[in-house]
């Protein structure tokens, strides 16, 4: 079996994952905003050389004085690999002193006002600023240009310098976080490790339901899950135990006499007697093909079924009309009276059987000891406020109020005439608990046994 990865993983991954994507795209955005505040730095340092550099040229007379001593040259083209190149044009773009010949600004600039732009010298990226100064008289006026460019070499070093001091604390507090992560999982999962624990150290007969009161909603839900998982198989269990016990019990008796029956048969010559005891093997075996499916049926009612809408009145009706031949047979009247149809949520199948249990018990003892008067079994289905009621009465002598006390008990019979197993009514019970209703027994008026599923 194939196995993903684990829960504790998972959320190691989805909390990790987007932390480390996080702390990337910080150090890329801290590195960014580093560049530009140190363009910033830069643009600052270019704004005061050059301005400087403006104030030692001097105009006199038609001409210009540079008052640029060797000493501030020499700072200025001071380091090889950052050196600062100037130009001094007038007019602007004819040069006239410097050490590099600088472009002009891409865009012209105003007098007074500096211009910053981008250039290149010797293929290498500069930061340049151009100041035009206006000198000379009314009459012969003149434009200088002052142009300062540096490289981008110290802005790098020191974006690179920041970010490299801030990575180590970010790193340190990613190490944290992932600590406090881990830990934070761990403690969560906490819970269920322990009712992994619970259910290993558990036997498979051990069905009792699991207590968990100190956990998270969520593990309480599952708990809940589990329980209810484990008495769904609690009571399949025990179903099935019942079922074995009650056939092992009721099957013994039938299944002696069978055996007893044709041990005598088998030692009889004559042929009357013979097909005598035949007809009480016929009679045994029948007895304990009802016994088995009446046993079959109440587990069948305990166990899970789908639930629909069904139209009860219907299916009453479809029924009677389907066990009239017997009724006829017997001289009995089975009729319907009520809705024509009524709809109910639950399952056809069982519904089917406890109307079938209900009928098939009125057509055997319900008529069986008549007082004179035509022996009639009503089928009926009507509405009583909330309630959906399906009743099926006889005209019967019924029971007395003891014996009502004792008719849903499994295999209790309130009668001795052969063909029953007592099972009838206990699983009409059962199937009416199943769909949440109730089931009651009556004396009906005047005479007679009047049962009633309410839903």
């Amino acid at each position: 079996m194939k196995h993903g990865l684990s829960l504790r993983r998972q959320l190691l991954l989805w909390l990790l994952l987007p932390q480390l994507v996080l702390w990337l795209g910080g150090g890329i955005l801290t590195y960014r905003v580093a560049l530009n505040y140190a363009e910033k730095g830069l643009d600052q340092s270019l704004t005061q050389s050059v301005r400087s550099l403006a104030r030692q040229i001097k105009p006199m007379g038609s001409g210009l004085l540079v008052d640029f001593p060797k000493a501030a040259q020499a700072i200025l083209e001071e380091d090889p690999v950052d050196r600062v190149s100037y130009m001094v044009s007038s007019p602007p773009g004819k040069f006239l002193l410097g050490n590099q010949k600088i472009a002009a600004p891409p865009s012209g600039s105003a007098l007074g006002q500096l211009v910053f732009y981008r250039m290149e010298i010797d293929a290498k990226p500069m930061r340049a600023v151009a100041l035009d100064v206006a000198y000379g008289d009314a009459d012969n006026p003149q434009i200088l240009r002052v142009q300062l460019a540096k490289s981008y070499i110290a802005r790098e070093r020191i974006a690179k310098e920041l970010v490299s001091d801030l990575f180590a604390p970010l790193l340190l507090l990613g190490l944290a976080l992932s600590v406090l992560v881990y830990a934070g999982i761990r403690r969560g999962m906490a819970p269920l490790t322990r009712l992994e624990r619970q259910l290993k150290q558990r036997s498979a007969a051990d069905l009792t339901p699991l207590e968990f009161t100190t956990a998270p909603t969520e593990v309480h839900a599952l708990v809940d899950a589990i329980n209810r998982l484990l008495a769904a198989v609690r009571r399949s269990m025990s179903q099935e135990k019942r079922f074995i016990d009650d056939a092992a019990h009721q099957l013994r008796t039938p299944l002696a006499g069978l055996i007893n029956q044709t041990e005598l048969a088998l030692d009889e010559s004559d042929a009357a007697l013979i097909k005598a005891r035949l007809h009480k093997v016929h009679a045994g075996a029948q007895r304990s093909a009802r016994l088995v499916n009446q046993l079959l049926a109440l587990a069948r009612s305990g166990s899970e079924v789908p639930m629909a809408q069904v139209d009860l009145a219907q299916l009453a009706q479809d029924i009677a009309r389907e066990l009239s031949p017997r009724a006829v047979a017997m001289k009995v009247d089975l009729g319907y009276e009520g809705q024509a149809h009524a709809t109910m949520h639950g399952s056809a199948t069982l519904l089917r059987e406890a109307v079938m249990n209900l009928i098939d018990n009125a057509l055997r003892y319900g008529v069986s000891s008549q007082a004179g008067s035509e022996p009639t079994v009503t089928v009926s289905v009507h509405q009583e406020a909330a309630h959906l009621v399906l009743a099926v009465e006889d005209n019967g002598l019924g029971l007395n109020q003891a014996q009502r006390e004792h008719v849903f008990e499994r295999f209790w019979r309130g009668s001795d005439l052969p063909g029953g197993c007592g099972l009838g009514l206990a699983i009409v019970q059962e199937i009416a608990q199943r769909h949440g209703g109730q089931v009651s027994v009556t004396q009906a008026q005047p005479q007679g046994l009047r049962v009633s599923l309410q839903f």
